[in-house]
């Protein structure tokens, strides 16, 4: 809640420089770690916004706390907060309502997983670990921040929920030291795969975990061996009494749920089969059983339900935002929406950037206000295509001269882009 400063005591509610500082040059731990996790869980959200004052409350202050009340402002607008919003709502009811079945599950020896999809600054990771961190505290809370497996006179560290970034060039061995990294756990250079997969399965089960979120899942590659080993042991995890939650960019796109194009006839996924089915059977059929799969989509600014959607986020924003010569309507009157919805294509991370990068250009002009001239300053590169084509680019043939080719195989991970779900539903 904005809580403006008073004129009888504007210095209310100003942290001391030694705090700001504090609060500007700590550093999170990896979220990849226990501590770095339980670091973000706790800390999620609680950073108090500036107050909102005006130039003339600013200029009562002493000239040491206005440059104190600038430096936490700044601090405000670059840490803006994680609104509900449709897609975030959607990756957090999902992730809801798998663990609450499999943490209730007591005969089933295989827990479904949930696969999170969506194009680069989509936040995945911010929704995922968002949902995360509300379940841990729930379950903390449910057992009295005990962990209910744990041996009796022993007292494991309880992590109902661990991160992990997905290899760069991932093993199955590299997964598991991984994992086990995420407890510090040493591990032996020379143990066998038999052996890490061993004490992967008791950490899991000694530490209380109950989800386990593999971050960067594109990263696999379904036409190596050692990825399809990965596939391979991550659903072994799902019979540890774990609810495995995957996310990457453009999952149907990358062979985990087999090599999948856009049928727009049919609108519908078409997945053929891989090579790999021939020697593996029927394993990739059940990473589709076994995983549900959602894609988070950008803002869209199509129907006046989309439209409003994106202009009350930017109502959000705009209320944390501490610019002293801000208005009401800032971001979202007059041709503003339209502006930043051109300019961003709808994606929240970049919206967020460009945000951020504009109030900090506001404070530093002395102009204290957004508008479409300040943001014009700012370039913004985007990550990829405002809109993933509805079809491959398929290169031309080159020219030969008279000699007679041979059309190239068809490289087994070669992958179409996904138009997204706007383009699927027909918007």
């Amino acid at each position: 809640m904005t809580r403006a400063l008073s004129y009888d005591d504007p210095l209310e509610g100003l942290p001391s420089r030694a705090r700001i500082a504090e609060l500007i040059l700590s550093s999170r731990p990896p979220l990849d770690t226990y501590v770095g996790w339980q670091h973000y869980r706790t800390h999620c959200g609680l950073l108090v916004p500036a107050a909102a004052i005006s130039p003339q409350q600013w200029s009562m202050l002493p000239e040491s706390r206005q440059y104190d009340y600038d430096l936490y402002r700044e601090l405000t607008n670059a840490n803006l907060p994680l609104q509900d919003t449709a897609m975030h709502d959607k990756v957090g009811k999902l992730i809801r309502r798998r663990l609450s079945g499999n943490t209730r599950k007591k005969n089933d020896p295989t827990r479904a997983g949930v696969m999170i999809s969506g194009w680069g600054n989509y936040g995945k990771t911010a929704s995922v670990c968002s949902a995360g961190a509300v379940f841990e505290n729930q379950w903390l809370e449910l057992h009295s921040y005990l962990n209910p497996k744990a041996r009796p006179g022993t007292r494991d560290l309880h992590a109902p929920v661990v991160y992990v970034s997905t290899p760069v060039t991932a093993t199955p061995k590299s997964l598991c030291r991984s994992i086990l990294g995420f407890f510090r756990a040493p591990t032996r250079k020379s143990a066998t795969l038999p052996e890490l997969v061993r004490q992967v399965a008791d950490s899991l089960h000694d530490h209380g975990v109950k989800a386990l979120i593999l971050d960067d899942i594109s990263r696999l590659r379904m036409h190596r061996a050692d990825d399809q080993d990965v596939l391979d042991l991550m659903r072994a995890f799902m019979s540890l009494d774990v609810t495995l939650i995957l996310t990457g960019v453009n999952i149907p796109g990358i062979g985990l749920l087999r090599e999948a194009t856009w049928n727009k006839k049919i609108r519908q996924w078409e997945m053929p089969q891989l090579e790999s089915t021939r020697i593996h059977g029927l394993e990739i059929t059940q990473t589709e059983h076994r995983f549900e799969l959602i894609e988070i989509d950008r803002f869209r600014y199509i129907t006046p339900k989309q439209s409003a959607a994106f202009v009350n986020h930017l109502e959000g924003i705009e209320q944390h935002l501490r610019l002293m010569n801000a208005k009401q309507g800032m971001l979202t009157g007059g041709t503003m929406p339209e502006y930043l919805m051109r300019r961003t294509g709808g994606v929240i991370g970049l919206l967020g950037r460009l945000l951020e990068d504009g109030a900090q250009e506001a404070m530093e002009s002395g102009k204290e206000l957004i508008d479409e001239s300040l943001l014009d300053e700012i370039v913004l590169r985007r990550d990829a295509p405002e809109q993933p084509p509805d079809e491959p680019v398929i290169p031309a043939a080159p020219q030969t001269s008279g000699k007679k080719t041979t059309r190239a195989k068809r490289p087994r991970n070669t992958v179409f882009d996904d138009p997204g779900p706007a383009a699927r539903a027909g918007a």
